[in-house]
């Protein structure tokens, strides 16, 4: 049948803000600065449900946009292998007049695996968090877009 839909799919997006650094970046992106970032998850599935749905939007919001509120939101993300992560662990562990600070700016970062780039985040979103999150829906994530800014975002497919 001519004009036949291939590829039915639903997106959701969520705003968070958190903090990076981007390690070895040529210009100010190498300090620490935030983003009001805006994440869109683009969902499909084999076929639709008996509604004729790909997935209830609230499944989206419950799995993957709250995964975004209790991991990123209001933190800062600091790549592991970032010299400042060990600079900040080095001040907490030696008890110096520096610990309180060291430590309360602890409980807000969280390590990633990955250089913090709007790509390396919406990468891991799309491997790592989604198949994770929508096990056992019979829906997979296809696409991640990260929006750092309303002029630069990043995909991953």
């Amino acid at each position: 049948m001519q004009g036949d839909i291939r590829v039915i799919s639903n997106e959701r997006y969520h705003d968070i803000s958190c903090g990076h650094r981007v390690c070895g970046h040529e210009t100010k992106c190498r300090f620490l600065h935030g983003h009001n970032y805006r994440i869109t998850f683009t969902c499909t599935a084999e076929a639709l449900d008996h509604l004729g749905r790909v997935i209830d939007f609230s499944v989206i919001k419950d799995t993957l946009c709250e995964w975004l509120e209790q991991n990123w939101d209001h933190k800062m993300l600091l790549w592991e292998r970032d010299p400042l992560l060990t600079q900040i662990q080095a001040l907490d562990a030696a008890g110096s007049a520096f610990a309180t600070l060291a430590g309360a700016f602890g409980e807000s970062v969280v390590t990633v695996p990955f250089n913090p780039t709007a790509e390396n985040m919406a990468a891991h979103l799309l491997r790592v968090i989604g198949p994770h999150y929508l096990t056992g829906t019979g829906v997979r994530l296809v696409r991640v877009r990260v929006e750092e800014t309303r002029k630069c975002s990043a995909t991953a497919e």
